[in-house]
């Protein structure tokens, strides 16, 4: 059972988080590492790839390196986006559910429910909880989180469906 079922957290809090907390992203490379899923997981993340926005917190759609269905860029420094990758390991700490661990919260925006890592260089990662298939999104310096999970929340909801991914 995932504990994302019985935290709800809002938007605003998610924002005052990251206000407080500021965010950087330090490498703005061209290239992403392209997770490799199961064929099932695979052909969820194509109907992702379809159904994303062509803008994101106002930054138009600039995937990385090499091309995939399965990776998704916005902006520069890029939003980035990779659907198939595997179950954070802070996703199953007890610390996070209890909102011991100060660099992982688990909350929900626009119903899709979200794992927030702070990275050792600022950035904010994101990973999708209650969903078939993992996806996460890093968010750099600069940008406004709560935006990009807004924009991102439609084409997940419909591409990516509730459940507990394999």
């Amino acid at each position: 059972m995932s504990f994302f079922r019985h935290r709800p957290f809002g938007l605003p809090a998610l924002v005052l988080l990251l206000g407080v907390a500021g965010c950087s992203f330090a490498d703005d490379s061209a290239s992403v590492a392209v997770p490799s899923p199961a064929a099932k997981t695979a052909g969820l993340c194509r109907e992702l790839d379809r159904a994303l926005p062509s803008r994101v917190d106002g930054q138009d759609r600039r995937d990385p390196g090499p091309a995939s269905p399965l990776t998704a860029g916005w902006g520069d420094p890029a939003i980035i986006l990779r659907c198939g990758v595997e179950r954070p390991p802070k996703m199953t700490d007890p610390k996070v559910s209890v909102g011991g661990d100060a660099d992982a919260i688990a909350g929900g925006v626009d119903g899709v429910d979200w794992l927030m890592e702070k990275q050792d260089d600022g950035a904010y990662r994101f990973t999708t909880a209650n969903r078939r298939a993992y996806v996460e999104v890093t968010v750099p310096e600069g940008r406004d989180p709560s935006s990009v999970l807004v924009d991102l929340a439609p084409g997940i909801k419909k591409a990516i469906p509730e459940g507990i991914a394999d």
